[in-house]
């Protein structure tokens, strides 16, 4: 085992003792306004859902530079950095489900990553306002994207900017900065820049964090309306870390926690680009927006997996991808006093392309990571893969918000989705892979139309003075596309879409002379059409899977600068039906009724946060996962554990000088699983420490 048994039921009564509360310090009296489940502006506490809010100055009081510590006091979710997509990613998951595209994200209004995966290697975490975080599935209006949550990561408008600039040290020769600034108006025209980099090194010597961003937002007062431009420029270049095979009901022991078996040349590099116009402008019927987004990004990854018999041996992949996605939207939001009527029509385009070469078996090194492996150039490659794959998912929908009074609010939506996928692949197979040269191609094309619906309603029991009670209930039925993994592996067919029913229901309030703000909510979905893997590596819709508990988070600010925060969540998510494939005893085997692998059943967060305008201040975080399973037999099951992250500083005057640590348990359990090494794990990144100087402008 490569983790120390958790401290569970210390942690568990630190976290509760601290009382409910989570989030950043934000008084009621400073109404918060989500964007994401109406696209129109809208009080938090009438939307009858779960939603939580992270203020931009929450995040950087902490320091937040990554989704881990963005949503880590977000009740019920967890979102560890690396995974398959590179240290520069994360594997977030919402309801207990670990799946890295079951979510959507979305940055200023676009689907960031829009009809393929979650695009969170180019993720823009600097000159952040909020970010909103829906927890189930997207609104009609983002269409067939996601079930279980929807993250919405908003920049300040152009004009506004936090005005800082920050530069930071530390352990393992790390590096960062960032800077965000208003720009000089021309007129009535109003921009705003931000630009950050950072590089990073890590327990392991050769895994590497290098990465840039540019992000540039104009706006222009044209006509009746508002025309905005933003411009996004992302750089990745990341060397990836081994994940770490489990041999029977834990992780095997034979290879070092640091250890890296990819080649000599292991790289996950990107280059993206996106420009997005938008244009707005009040009407005789409402206000009309339409907005496009333009991207364009190119990926190479090279990479090695070793194979689960520990015998040294690894596969290696070589990849160069290219990934076109468009998104086009236009909608009519009209008020209408009690009723509030959103009708609109959208587009999502995705082409990727990709050829792998890969070198089965191409080398066997000792398990002891002392050998670098040659690199991928130098090694031959016995299968070459091709896949082209076009998406086209549309829809129009209408969402009417209705408020009878000023107690109840009922949400409907309704969307008819259109969507449509082509896919070739070809895979080329070479001695001695096998015995001859063997050639297959194929082709495969879907296309879907049906409806999605959601439903909610919300009641305010009590209002005084900032004090209230508002219960809901929602409900919302989704369907999803499979994803487009982008494996080394030949995979033809273009499988039937997945599809989920949820059902919420909660309760939100505020009290203390609005200091203290909670929310708590049950929920269940039940999913249908789950993509799995058959015995003989294709994939497949032949599992289900049921999701269902309840979280609880709140905030309280004890003072002006002082608030202590923490929630709590617990998860039943688990197999309603799988034969599931044991490659050990070659057998099937029914895993329904057991609980989804890295799903634990509790979860929780607690932190205290001082910080005043002028002096020392400093925050403490501390998460806590609990006990979870590896597989899908749940048959190694691993204790939990608890994160600690820190910051201790001084403001003077315009300058900040701080201290900063994450994992500061040093623990390394396994968070997040492999999807292209059977039975492979990643770790938890190691503890790091930081020393940040920051100049504020204000």
């Amino acid at each position: 085992m490569r983790e120390r048994p958790g401290p569970r039921w210390t942690a568990f009564a630190f976290l509760l003792s601290v009382s409910l509360a989570a989030g950043y310090a934000a008084r009621a009296a400073d109404a918060e306004v989500t964007i994401t489940a109406t696209r129109i502006p809208e009080p938090v506490d009438q939307i009858p859902a779960s939603v939580t809010t992270v203020s931009g100055a929450e995040l950087r009081a902490r320091d937040s530079s990554d989704m881990a510590s963005a949503l880590s006091l977000v009740s019920g979710v967890e979102a560890p950095a690396g995974g398959d997509a590179g240290p520069s990613s994360s594997v977030p998951s919402f309801w207990g489900l670990h799946e890295f595209d079951a979510f959507l994200l979305v940055m200023d209004q676009v689907p960031w990553g829009g009809a393929f995966n979650p695009a969170i290697t180019t993720l823009n975490l600097n000159d952040v306002e909020r970010i909103e975080v829906l927890k189930g599935a997207a609104p009609v209006m983002y269409g067939a994207t996601s079930f279980v949550g929807v993250v919405h990561v908003l920049h300040y408008p152009a004009g506004e900017a936090t005005d800082e600039a920050s530069v930071a040290l530390g352990n393992y020769g790390s590096v960062r900065g960032a800077a965000a600034f208003a720009l000089p108006r021309w007129g009535d025209y109003r921009q705003s820049f931000a630009a950050d980099g950072e590089r990073l090194g890590f327990a392991d010597g050769r895994e590497k964090l290098a990465d840039g961003r540019l992000l540039y937002r104009g706006a222009l007062d044209l006509g009746a309306g508002q025309l905005r431009v933003d411009a996004n420029l992302s750089i990745v270049r990341d060397v990836p870390p081994s994940p770490v095979i489990r041999a029977g009901s834990a992780l095997n022991t034979l290879t070092p926690i640091n250890a890296n078996f990819n080649p000599a040349d292991a790289a996950l590099d990107e280059d993206k680009y996106q420009l997005a116009l938008a244009y707005t402008r009040p009407t005789a019927w409402g206000t009309w927006e339409t907005l496009a987004s333009f991207s364009r990004s190119h990926v190479d990854d090279v990479r090695a997996f070793l194979h689960s018999d520990l015998s040294g041996a690894a596969d290696t992949q070589n990849q160069n991808r290219l990934i076109l996605d468009d998104y086009f939207d236009t909608h009519l939001a009209n008020d209408l006093g009690p009723w509030s009527l959103l009708v609109g029509a959208d587009l999502l385009y995705g082409y990727g392309r990709q050829v792998t070469r890969n070198g089965n078996s191409a080398y066997t090194v000792p398990l002891d990571g002392s050998v670098v492996p040659p690199p991928t150039t130098q090694l031959p490659v016995n299968e070459v893969g091709y896949v082209a794959d076009k998406r086209l998912f549309a829809g129009q929908y209408a969402q009417l918000d209705w408020k009878p009074d000023a107690r109840w609010d009922l949400l409907l939506g309704l969307r008819l989705n259109e969507t449509g996928e082509d896919k070739l692949a070809s895979d080329l197979t070479l001695p001695p892979f096998t015995p001859a040269g063997q050639y297959t191609a194929g082709s495969d094309s879907r296309n879907v139309t049906r409806p999605t619906e959601t439903a909610g309603v919300s009641y305010r029991v009590f209002r005084e003075a900032k004090d209230e009670l508002v219960v809901y209930a929602d409900f919302r039925n989704a369907f999803k596309p499979a994803a487009l993994d982008f494996g080394p592996d030949f995979q033809p067919a273009v499988l039937l879409p997945e599809t989920a029913k949820s059902y919420e229901a909660g309760v939100k309030g505020v009290a203390a002379d609005g200091q203290l703000t909670w929310q708590a909510e049950v929920f269940r979905l039940d999913f249908t059409n789950l993509v799995v893997a058959t015995q003989s590596g294709f994939l497949t819709n032949a599992a289900g899977e049921r999701l269902r508990g309840f979280e609880l988070e709140g905030r309280y600010a004890v003072t002006r600068d002082l608030a202590l925060a923490a929630n709590y969540a617990w998860h039943d998510a688990h197999f309603t039906q799988y034969q599931f494939f044991d490659a050990g005893t070659g057998n099937y085997v029914d895993v329904g009724g057991n609980q989804l692998p890295l799903s634990p059943r509790q979860l929780a967060a607690a932190a205290v946060l001082y910080q005043p305008a002028q002096g020392l201040n400093s925050t403490l975080v501390a998460t806590y996962v609990g006990r979870r399973f590896l597989d899908e037999e749940n048959l190694a099951p691993v204790g939990g554990y608890t994160r600690l992250d820190a910051t201790l500083g001084c403001r003077f005057g315009h300058y900040e000088l701080d201290v900063e640590g994450t994992n500061l348990t040093n623990q390394r359990p396994a968070v997040s699983a492999s999807e292209f090494g059977s039975e492979s794990f990643y770790l938890l990144n190691a503890r790091t420490l930081w020393l940040r100087l920051a100049y504020r402008m204000r």
